[in-house]
């Protein structure tokens, strides 16, 4: 194996210029427990710890190392090492870490990175009782920040009466991003996953718990991996399953990333992440008299009249002043902090 199967490129290739008479390597972190990592080096598998200094210079939880980050390693014997330094991402997903925390008593945004680059997010919604457009306009606007690329995956048709439907739903909000509906426990269809799958390219299962997809992994493995937990009938909510993230490479080529079901998802960005996951939203708004104007009553606003006109679905537009709520919140809240 080398670099360049775990996804090094030369946008990490000119980070090394510090380090390179140092003896140390550049790994990927594949797993993290707890205050250890499990990284890919050239020398193989290593267990790391990170130094005390990469704590001291710290200035928030973004600067410490997770799933998918590339970072430079000093070994040590028995299999194992520390970390000295955290290499630039180029793409990272972050949220605003759940809870509410107050400083003086003022509410503070606070980012939590959940995985790091990231070339390609399998976004995985289950056509049962867990199926929300509203959460996939979220799960959207989250890759649309990240920097990384997106796929939905309508998964368990075989539970839906009229999948097609559904996939039409999602299509109108999607833009460019590609709707596949899928069936994780048909393994014909782990084909459409293959295609994406590329040497050296990092992609992510997100999605709730109990939508699939550790069944998903478990298929394009061949192999029983993870855990499959019940779904709940009565409340159609699965179990979390998978427990920790973890990087696993495909002897055909390509990495994908298992990550835990995420019932909080606070958003992490600007308004500007609408961009893209609300295009025919801002596309009206550009016909908008006032370049200002907050689609609500002002006159001759574009999208209110695409919403009387009904080309534009009330329940998309009350999402998108949510969304763009809580990030216009979020805003503010970082600049206080």
């Amino acid at each position: 194996m080398t670099l360049e199967d775990w996804g090094w490129t030369p946008f990490f290739t000119a980070q090394m210029k510090p380090w390179k008479k140092s003896g140390w390597l550049p790994a990927r972190v594949i797993r993290g427990e707890k205050n250890y990592f499990r990284v890919w080096t050239l020398q193989g598998e290593l267990t790391v710890r990170f130094a005390g200094k990469i704590r001291h210079k710290a200035g928030s939880r973004v600067d410490f190392p997770v799933v998918g980050d590339w970072v430079m390693v000093e070994p040590q014997s028995g299999q194992r090492g520390i970390i000295h330094a955290l290499l630039t991402r180029k793409s990272s997903f972050s949220r605003n870490l759940p809870g509410r925390r107050k400083t003086k008593g003022q509410e503070r945004a606070e980012q939590q990175v959940i995985a790091a680059n990231v070339d390609l997010v399998f976004i995985v919604s289950g056509l049962d009782r867990d199926f929300n457009i509203r959460r996939i306009e979220r799960y959207l606007t989250l890759v649309s920040s990240s920097g990384a690329d997106a796929v939905v995956l309508l998964n368990k048709t075989d539970l839906c009466e009229s999948p097609e439907k559904y996939k039409a739903q999602v299509e109108e909000i999607s833009g460019n991003t590609p709707v596949h509906l899928f069936m994780a426990r048909h393994p014909g269809q782990l084909e459409i996953l293959f295609n994406y799958m590329q040497p050296g390219k990092t992609i992510a299962l997100l999605g709730s718990s109990g939508v699939g997809k550790s069944t998903i992994l478990n298929g394009m493995l061949g192999e029983e991996r993870q855990k499959i937990g019940a779904v709940s009938q009565a409340d159609g909510k699965g179990r979390h399953t998978t427990t920790h993230r973890e990087l696993i490479l495909f002897p055909t080529g390509g990495i994908l990333m298992d990550n835990p079901g995420m019932r909080e998802l606070h958003l992490w960005g600007n308004a500007d992440d609408l961009t893209e996951s609300f295009a025919d939203i801002e596309t009206l708004a550009a016909d908008c008299k006032f370049s200002d104007c907050q689609h609500k009553t002002e006159p001759g606003c574009a999208v209110t009249k695409a919403l009387e006109a009904g080309t534009l679905n009330s329940e998309r537009l009350v999402s998108y002043h949510k969304l763009k709520n809580e990030l216009q919140s979020l805003t503010q809240q970082k600049n206080k902090s």
